[in-house]
């Protein structure tokens, strides 16, 4: 393995995030586990597995993630990796789905953004990257697909899909929901049911060095390492149907 001076951060992310893939998918497959016990085991067993990789390879970096208590000094740090090792643990937990992803991404207040990012997609066997940044597959004949919450499709999503004509595809995670528009899975993704800072911020660096368009519902930016870790509404989409979606969706459309 490179020393750590030698592996830039996307690299670093890619390795985290393929880290945390490493230990989620033997504990599932084991079977030994089920359904809350599973969920909560692969929560601990992966946010120890990125621990351990940012303590080795940025051991000066701050951490900010849904499964570690929140320290306030992140706030005035210059470098602060943004994760969430198990997005979609009820996906994760079920067996069966491949809907759920592995999330680390690296903000930097010289940039006041996020600069690096991996997904994790372990039950693909994927990981996605800010750098190289995936290539988004072109629009497929048919209509154009919406995905949303398996559970709780929001009426914003159903107002964009009728802007465009388009169909719902309902999947898991916001993670993958994120990447099933940069896979070409689905052309739009949009979302107003709540999620905090982690759910979305590796996902959304992948999807804009993909070259998609990311913003919240009024079409603000997305702002990252703030106080408040609730970032609650996103739409992704192809840059040619931002306006369109942004129109449909914007509060008091």
């Amino acid at each position: 393995m490179p020393a750590a001076t030698e592996l830039t951060d996307v690299q670093v992310a890619a390795l985290a995030a393929r880290a945390a893939a490493d230990v989620l998918l033997p504990l599932r497959e084991a079977g030994e586990l089920h359904e809350a016990t599973l969920g909560d085991a692969g929560d601990a067993a992966a946010q120890r597995a990125i621990a351990a990789v940012l303590a080795q390879h940025r051991p000066g970096d701050a951490v900010f993630s849904e499964e570690a208590v929140d320290d306030p000094a992140r706030l005035s740090a210059d470098r602060v990796w943004i994760v969430d090792p198990l997005d979609g643990t009820r996906e994760y937990r079920s067996g069966d789905r491949r809907d759920w992803a592995v999330h680390v991404a690296l903000w930097e207040r010289d940039a006041g953004d996020l600069t690096a990012a991996a997904v994790g997609l372990p039950a693909y066997g994927e990981v996605l990257t800010t750098s190289p940044a995936p290539v988004v597959p072109p629009v497929p004949e048919g209509p154009l697909r919406v995905t949303v919450s398996r559970s709780r499709p929001p009426a914003e999503a159903r107002a964009a899909a009728e802007a465009l004509g388009a169909v719902l595809v309902p999947l898991g995670s916001a993670g993958y929901k994120t990447l099933a528009v940069v896979r070409g899975e689905a052309d739009a993704y949009v979302h107003a049911g709540g999620m905090y800072q982690w759910d979305s911020a590796a996902p959304v660096a992948v999807a804009r060095a993909a070259g998609l368009f990311t913003s919240r519902l009024d079409g603000s930016p997305l702002v990252y390492n703030t106080a408040e870790a609730w970032l609650p509404d996103l739409v992704v989409c192809r840059p040619e149907l931002a306006g369109r979606v942004l129109a449909a969706v914007r509060p008091g459309a």
